[in-house]
């Protein structure tokens, strides 16, 4: 207990560092919201209007301290401020409004690549030497050489616009209104499947290559030796000795991915015109939404540190002597 309590102290305090850097980074650069709302009007908007745009945006001219104080407050009942290229929505809306789809489309890719690739990887190593180790991890290593968002637009064009196979783009079709029906969930899932389809290939050589990589280096172990020695089941050996111990660096990279799934495959979203949080992004920056960047970076700090700390308590469950040791 004393070594989770630790790892949750420790990403309390990076959490404070990162809510702290993210409201004094947009302040040390030159101008404000407002100023930026204004100059898009061209002159068409009264001068007097700026003071109230500033007060929209909680732009004061109080001491820096009370600021962060009061955007500390604001950050822990969840108002992060008003979004200026969706104004007036508040910044919380507009994330919500691209969270779920990032979350269907880079979490999905994300565990069939990772379960998937773990799989094979144990598969290649248990059967090493064979016909599987020989074509599978080069084929895959050949595939993600390309950047996902190239293989984006080629499946796009081959699977889509040539074959018509899949939609060329969004989440769901236009003459559907979003539901809890069977109509509009198949219709989400069929235009899912080219750009998760693309982040897997993608990202599925490096899972089975790392999983592959350090399986083997187990299967040399003295107490898989011994497992083999006292005639257990082969599938009981690979799986419960020589898998589970092998899994604990993928379940590492594994809690990076998925903390940044909520940044989003930025590409691949602008590619399919998928709406979801890097699109979110690119709009935020292309209208200079400083109060939506701040939004968006912090979700995706939080998301990181709290996918580290789920991989912490599984890791806790993994390995035995990480429970040892905490003790």
């Amino acid at each position: 207990m004393r070594y989770i309590a630790r790892r949750l102290g420790f990403y309390l305090l990076a959490a404070w560092t990162a809510v702290t850097l993210n409201f004094f980074l947009p302040r040390l650069m030159p101008g404000d919201p407002a100023s930026a709302l204004f100059a898009r009007f061209k002159g068409r908007l009264a001068p007097e209007a700026a003071a109230a745009l500033r007060q929209a945006f909680g732009l004061t001219d109080a001491p820096l301290v009370g600021q962060y104080f009061t955007y500390l407050a604001h950050v822990l009942r969840g108002d992060l401020g008003i979004s200026i290229a969706y104004f007036p929505a508040p910044v919380s809306q507009v994330i919500a409004g691209g969270l779920g789809w990032t979350v269907l489309l880079a979490g999905s890719a994300l565990v069939v690549s990772f379960v998937l690739g773990s799989l094979l990887g144990v598969a290649v190593a248990w059967w090493r030497r064979g016909w599987l180790d020989a074509t599978l991890p080069p084929v895959l290593a050949f595939a993600g050489a390309f950047p996902y968002f190239w293989l984006a637009m080629l499946a796009l064009y081959v699977l889509g616009f040539k074959a018509g196979l899949f939609p060329l783009g969004h989440a769901y079709g236009d003459d559907l209104t979003p539901a809890w029906t069977a109509t509009f969930m198949a219709d989400v899932v069929r235009h899912a499947v080219l750009p998760v389809g693309t982040v897997v290939i993608a990202t599925l050589g490096g899972w089975v290559l790392s999983m592959r990589n350090t399986m083997i280096a187990v299967l040399g172990s003295d107490y898989v030796a011994l497992a083999r020695a006292k005639g257990l089941a082969p599938a009981r050996v690979a799986l419960r000795y020589a898998a589970r111990n092998a899994l604990l660096p993928s379940v590492t990279g594994f809690g990076m991915a998925l903390g940044f799934v909520l940044g989003g495959s930025l590409l691949t979203e602008i590619v399919f015109s998928y709406p979801g949080q890097g699109y979110l992004l690119v709009q935020a920056a292309r209208n200079q939404d400083y109060p939506l960047m701040q939004g968006i970076f912090l979700v995706i700090t939080l998301a990181v540190l709290g996918a580290n700390w789920l991989v912490d308590l599984v890791y806790v469950w993994l390995d035995p002597r990480t429970r040892e040791g905490g003790s």
